[in-house]
């Protein structure tokens, strides 16, 4: 019907075309020599116009006609057996995919051009895609097969020569065991590895410290996810032998940790935070567990994820914040900072719970045995009491893992031998100033600053990137339908089904804008190191994709916010962020020690079991009594003190935050 109409007005058109040229030449004649040469002016125009709009009505036309031809051939063919043939059978002209076309902001096609694309798509490309599923996206959380596109945020040029050289190590003299567990548990690393060395301690004493916190508290924070008695005590036991041989390992010779929940550990559940894979026990080891066991840490625990590493929302609740239990901690590493302080995503968390962390440059510690979202983002860092005690940690898991192509043993000076007083370090104007001015005192030489640059859609790239590359991760769970079941819907499934459709040039082009925003970011990075808010989100998002490292430190408190009438000891955290250029995670490591050293906002330890006056905690036995009662069990979160694990390093991972 469409075809008819536009036949008899292409015929109509040019029968009145030649009408009105045969009239307007009668005319002619009777006109006087000017008229005549104004109205063969005009006539000229009208004629081209109308010669124009004729033309374009017959193309249209005859191109109607072979997408039509095109359309008919090709219904007759298409097997009814294949849905992706079966759909484009149904497909009698272009409109319909246009619509679909218009979603990829690509609806500038022709008709013609668009089905001969489908037919392609359907002829070529689909079965490429499915081949290419079948060899490496039948298993979820990108464990295998990585990309062979590998992100380098290197700025100088410098390769390390050999195996890295390793930190420094201070030694410590004169500590005490204290009377106490709790002391004990608040220990940093340093003075427990003194406490492990002089054989005031045990590992297994130690051990049995941590797992009586964590079993106590757990229902409070809901922070962990699998208790490692078995294995802890196997590993400490192992830690007392060598110690009685004489063989020390370093400063985490038989130091109780906890890893994330998306770290793989043999025979423990590995449930990413999610009910599709609460019973999954993946056996293989993480590179980040394999080389802590050999520097004879103790693994006590794996600690809560938010689902599928989004946010604090997992299969078994959602974990709350130690220094205000009426608060959920944001981040996906939501377990291992309430942990360290009790005992996305660095940053967040951190800054929540009032830890020091550290997300380091991208690159120095290798991911194998760990899900994956982004292979162009993921990091992998520690939070821990101290800035120290992330220097630790981070020269132990750093270093070339071979089954990451991204990881490379990275040029890392010993932050223990850094001398601030040579450093230029910039402040931002959301910078927490008395870090600024306590690093001036101690003569470092501090600027105004601000980090310009020119690219204003950071968050909209790291987002696109984010969200394709978790989707390449978790194919399969989106095509079985798994993120209808999924904790949060308003988190990954929209995300995900939009990253369906992102095209893969726009996504080459957000990697392009990246690599724009990082050559602006190092050629306006003019300090040696900048102090800022650490959880402000287009820095995050910033600092993600250029591949900086930063390292948040606790500054004080302040009150929270509808507090009980009085006497409330619950607190909200401050913290700031110490940001270097790529592969000088050393200056932040080193600034931020030289802060702590004369600050004491790291050892507050949150109220426990005293909230205050206004505070009621419930007793022991009322907790055991009514522990499943739901409205009750809401008191208590609401009411009891952030009774924390107290670990004293936890290993986590950051992928926006």
């Amino acid at each position: 019907m469409l075809l008819l109409k536009m036949t008899r007005t292409c015929f109509v058109m040019t029968a009145l075309f030649l009408f009105l040229s045969v009239y307007s030449a009668s005319l002619w004649p009777l006109l006087p020599s000017k008229q005549l040469a104004q109205q063969h002016h005009l006539l000229n125009a009208s004629y081209t116009k109308m010669v124009h709009t004729n033309k374009r009505f017959w193309e249209m036309l005859c191109q109607k006609v072979r997408v039509y031809s095109q359309a008919v051939m090709y219904s007759g063919k298409h097997n009814h057996n294949d849905p992706v043939e079966c759909c484009l059978g149904k497909i009698k002209d272009a409109s319909q995919l246009r619509q679909a076309f218009k979603l990829l902001d690509a609806d500038f096609f022709n008709d013609s051009k668009i089905l001969e694309m489908a037919k392609g798509a359907k002829e070529l490309n689909i079965p490429i895609y499915r081949a290419n599923r079948k060899l490496v996206a039948r298993e979820n959380g990108g464990l295998h097969d990585p990309s062979v596109l590998v992100f380098n945020p290197e700025w100088t040029g410098e390769e390390a020569q050999g195996a890295p050289k390793r930190f420094s190590c201070p030694t410590l003299s004169g500590i005490q065991k204290p009377e106490r567990d709790e002391d004990i548990a608040f220990m940093n690393v340093l003075e427990l590895g003194h406490l492990i060395q002089t054989k005031q301690i045990t590992s297994q004493e130690l051990t049995r410290i941590f797992l009586h916190r964590l079993k106590k508290y757990n229902h409070v924070l809901e922070s962990v996810v699998s208790v490692t008695e078995e294995l802890a005590y196997d590993q400490a036991k192992r830690a007392d032998e060598l110690l009685g041989q004489g063989i020390y390992l370093g400063p985490l010779h038989g130091i109780p940790y906890g890893l994330k929940d998306i770290i793989a550990v043999p025979g423990y559940k590995t449930t990413w935070g999610s009910e599709t894979f609460k019973d999954q026990v993946l056996n293989m080891e993480a590179w980040v567990y394999k080389r802590l066991k050999s520097a004879g840490a103790v693994l006590v625990g794996k600690l809560v994820t938010g689902s599928l590493a989004y946010d604090s929302i997992w299969f078994g609740g959602r974990t709350r914040n130690p220094w205000n239990i009426e608060e959920f901690i944001t981040g996906s590493s939501a377990g291992p900072a309430a942990c360290t302080s009790a005992a996305g995503s660095i940053t967040y968390p951190a800054a929540r719970c009032g830890v020091t962390a550290l997300r380091p440059t991208f690159g120095t510690v290798g991911r194998t045995g760990v899900m994956s979202i982004s292979e162009s983002l993921d990091k992998l860092g520690p939070f821990c009491r101290t800035a120290a005690d992330c220097a630790f940690i981070l020269d132990v898991i750093r270093g070339k893992d071979p089954d990451d192509l991204s990881s490379k043993d990275i040029t890392l000076h010993d932050p223990f031998s850094v001398d601030i007083t040579k450093l230029t370090v910039g402040y931002l104007e959301d910078a927490e100033m008395e870090v600024v001015q306590v690093l001036q005192l101690m003569g470092v030489n501090v600027v105004q600053f601000k980090l310009n640059y020119t690219v204003d859609s950071v968050q909209g790239i790291l987002n696109l990137m984010m969200d394709v590359d978790m989707l390449a991760h978790f194919d399969e769970w989106q095509r079985s339908g798994q993120d209808d079941v999924y904790e949060a819907q308003d988190k990954w499934p929209p995300e995900l089904r939009r990253a369906r459709i992102v095209p893969a040039v726009d996504y080459l082009q957000a990697q392009r804008a990246r690599g724009k925003l990082i050559q602006e970011v190092r050629g306006n990075f003019t300090v040696d190191a900048f102090i800022g808010n650490a959880t402000d989100w287009e820095r995050v998002c910033m600092g993600n994709l250029v591949g900086m490292p930063v390292i948040v430190v606790p500054t004080g408190f302040k009150s929270i916010s509808d507090p009980p009438p009085a006497n409330s000891r619950r607190r909200t955290t401050i913290t700031t962020g110490i940001y270097a250029p790529p592969q000088h995670d050393h200056i932040a490591l080193a600034l931020a020690m030289a802060y702590q050293s004369v600050t004491d906002h790291h050892k507050q330890r949150p109220p426990i079991d005293d909230l205050g006056p206004d505070d009621s905690i419930p007793s022991h036995s009322e907790l055991c009594t009514h522990q499943d009662n739901s409205v009750f069990k809401a008191r208590v979160l609401v009411s009891l003190c952030t009774l924390m694990c107290t670990l004293v390093l936890s290993i986590s991972s950051s992928l926006f935050c």
